[in-house]
């Protein structure tokens, strides 16, 4: 079937040769244009109905992918081009200004979907990589892009030497001349390739790190790690983009060394009240022999201090003569016996101390330094929290007492007895 075929139809029809060769040339473009679309569409076809089925059936699972990117469903646009190809000069053999525009139009269309099977292609390997044993350690999606734009721009050179009808040779030729503009339109592309490489190939940041940088206002979760940007989505669900050569060039904190350790630091202080430090005398001493974790602890040290009394043999009736135990002192033994014996607090490999920093002017701070051994955030607040309540719920077991600013209501209680 050619133009001539349509022309004689309408002829028949007793229109004249004019209108019925301009109608016949309009019937065969439309019949071409059906044509590879009735191809598209049994290409796409088949490959849903018969080729997926079959790679769904195969006990390997990344073959499946290929479904997922839609790399073959790709493939069949390259058959309405060949249906244009091939059948259009057969088509408009009188016509050979409308063949060689049809072959432009085909080898632009084909370059075009080469390089759409291209990215699908590219889609394919990344998601095989991101799904097998190293991909999230190494992201591979900067890398991808990065590929990506580099075809493109040599797939746009050959659609302008199809359009233009000139040598790909011609436009490489002259690329040197605009290379400084070109790096001016892709410097965030080109740092962020490089920027990509060296956080991928050095480990800094992988798709679920929690990172914190203040000066870009981001602190929470990483989703993406793409060629020019990260995205961070923060604790409050809100989204920031960082730029991922300011990965390189600034500073940020990232938390993953810890969720990998298993376990998550306490460094807090409770302030004691300087007043309520005192010897334990016997009353104080009886007490303490009550608590099961102060046991093994006051029985090592009682014996080493009556030792050393012994030995010294001063007059003892002084408090300010031989060695003595102090409450506060025993409470520091006390909180390290109890996070030693606490479930929540690793015990081996980290450190874990109690500590009496300088003292100043909200009393003497004792630091509790530890790790729990659960990262997730709300139950290390939750363990930290309980920590803490058991604590200053104690103090008052070794006669001490927490420091506390004066309040609104401290003032004026002491002004009504100053009234009395």
């Amino acid at each position: 079937m050619t133009t001539d075929t349509f022309t004689q139809w309408f002829i028949n029809f007793g229109l004249s040769e004019i209108n019925a060769e301009l109608l016949g040339v309009c019937c065969a473009f439309l019949f071409l244009v059906f044509l590879a679309l009735f191809a598209n569409y049994a290409a796409k076809a088949f490959i849903n109905r018969v080729v997926h089925p079959l790679i769904h059936k195969t006990s390997v699972e990344w073959d499946d992918l290929l479904i997922e990117t839609r790399v073959f469903v790709r493939f069949s646009h390259i058959v309405p081009a060949a249906v244009i190809h091939f059948y259009g000069p057969a088509l408009f053999p009188k016509f050979p200004d409308v063949v060689e525009n049809f072959g432009v139009v085909v080898n632009t269309y084909l370059i075009v979907i080469v390089l759409f099977i291209i990215d699908g292609v590219l889609n394919f390997l990344r998601a095989v990589w991101e799904n097998g044993p190293v991909g999230k350690r190494y992201p591979a999606k900067s890398f991808t892009q990065a590929a990506k734009l580099i075809i493109n721009m040599i797939g746009m050179i050959f659609i302008l030497s199809a359009v233009l009808g000139k040598s790909p040779l011609v436009f490489f030729s002259g690329l040197g001349a605009v290379t400084a503009i070109l790096l001016l339109i892709f410097k965030d592309a080109i740092l962020g390739l490089v920027a990509g490489f060296q956080l991928s190939v050095n480990h800094m940041v992988m798709v679920g790190d929690w990172i914190e940088m203040p000066a870009r206002g981001a602190d929470g979760d990483v989703i993406d790690v793409s060629l020019t940007t990260v995205k961070v989505q923060n604790w409050d669900k809100t989204i920031t983009t960082i730029p991922t050569y300011a990965l390189i060039s600034d500073s940020f904190k990232n938390w993953r060394g810890m969720s990998e350790s298993g376990g998550r630091r306490i460094k807090r202080s409770l302030n004691v009240d300087m007043r309520t430090i005192k010897f334990a005398d016997e009353e104080l001493l009886e007490r303490f022999k009550k608590i099961r974790l102060l046991r093994p602890y006051l029985n090592e040290k009682l014996e080493d201090i009556q030792k050393y009394n012994t030995e010294v043999g001063d007059d003892l009736a002084e408090l300010i003569n031989g060695r003595r135990l102090t409450n506060i002192g025993t409470f520091r033994a006390y909180c390290v016996a109890y996070l030693r014996n606490h479930p929540k607090i690793h015990q081996k490999g980290m450190t874990l101390l109690v500590r009496q920093l300088a003292p100043n002017d909200k009393g003497i701070p004792i630091e509790l330094y530890c790790f729990t051994n659960d990262t997730a955030w709300v139950n290390f607040e939750d363990i930290q929290g309980d920590l803490f309540d058991h604590m200053l719920s104690i103090l008052p077991e070794f006669g001490l007492s927490p420091y506390q600013a004066p309040s609104g209501a401290d003032l004026e209680r002491a002004g009504a007895l100053l009234k009395n």
